[in-house]
């Protein structure tokens, strides 16, 4: 893929993420039909149409968010606008925090993660997210300030880029963003870079299982609703293997390609023939590089 289409890529990512930041709900005009990252209509309390874990129907957020793995504690303990119906899966759960952890959340949106990591890590821990949107830094921040959050910061940059030194994180979070990079193993090497030695990688995400079709792979509206570009599970663990991670681990969530199929429309009704939610896990070296 060459520079020039990454960055169309990226643009195009960045110029829905921001819509979806500035929307209070759909009825703003935002079109989320087929968006695996449509924000959840606080006020009526209904998934969007096609929201990452929401079938458009009579599915209510909090059912939404349980079927991602979140508990009514989770919710409760997030500052009101940071639950944005974003993700596939709950990567806090799979992190298994500590107090005095420092992590870093990849693609962290209204920063929901950040704040459910950053209760468990403590006063003593950090939490940094990160985000290439402006809007959503900008959101993340606001809801932060909400809660007084002390622990937790924000940072814009790409996750190909890293706005982190090295070394720095315990554990490296990702909710359902990584499969929107056009270069992923930029993502896995810079992931390794920050970790420090022994860190680990915790990320929920979507997956590829057979080759996705052209007229998947090559939709802009595809790829920005987390189905058009999703590496396979065998590509995945290559690009982790070539980063420097080991123990790898990869574990596609059960019922995900009903529910894939459900939060896709037109062009991608069969998306759940292609693709599903997994859990992907691995480490850095205790050796370092």
């Amino acid at each position: 893929m060459d520079k020039t289409t990454k960055e169309v890529i990226r643009q195009a990512v960045r110029e829905r993420y921001g819509q979806i930041a500035n929307a209070n709900t759909p009825a703003q005009g935002i079109n989320i039909m087929g968006s695996c990252c449509g924000e959840s209509p606080a006020a009526s309390g209904k998934s969007s149409a096609g929201s990452c874990c929401g079938s458009g129907s009579d599915v209510t957020s909090e059912q939404m968010s349980a079927l991602m793995g979140y508990s009514k504690q989770d919710l409760a303990c997030a500052p009101e606008g940071a639950n944005m119906g974003l993700g596939c899966g709950n990567p806090v759960a799979l992190a298994s925090l500590q107090p005095g952890e420092t992590v870093v959340d990849l693609g962290s949106g209204g920063g929901f993660d950040c704040f459910l990591a950053a209760k468990q890590v403590g006063e003593t821990g950090q939490v940094i997210g990160v985000d290439m949107t402006p809007d959503m830094i900008s959101k993340a921040r606001a809801n932060a300030a909400k809660i007084q959050a002390k622990n937790v910061e924000f940072r814009l940059g790409e996750i190909e880029h890293l706005p982190v030194a090295d070394d720095t994180a315990d554990i490296i979070m990702s909710n359902c963003v990584i499969n929107l990079s056009p270069d992923k193993l930029s993502v896995f090497r810079e992931a390794y870079r920050i970790l420090k030695p022994g860190g680990r990688l915790a990320i929920s995400d979507v997956l590829a299982i057979a080759a996705l079709p052209d007229e998947i792979r090559q939709n802009l509206a595809l790829v920005s609703a987390c189905v058009g570009g999703a590496a396979t599970i065998d590509d995945t663990r290559a690009m982790l293997t070539q980063a420097g991670f080991e123990n790898i681990k990869i574990t596609p969530k059960d019922g995900s390609r009903q529910l894939i199929s459900e939060w896709t429309s037109g062009d991608s009704k069969n998306a759940g023939d292609y693709v599903v939610s997994a859990y992907i896990e691995a480490t850095k070296p205790i050796s370092g590089y």
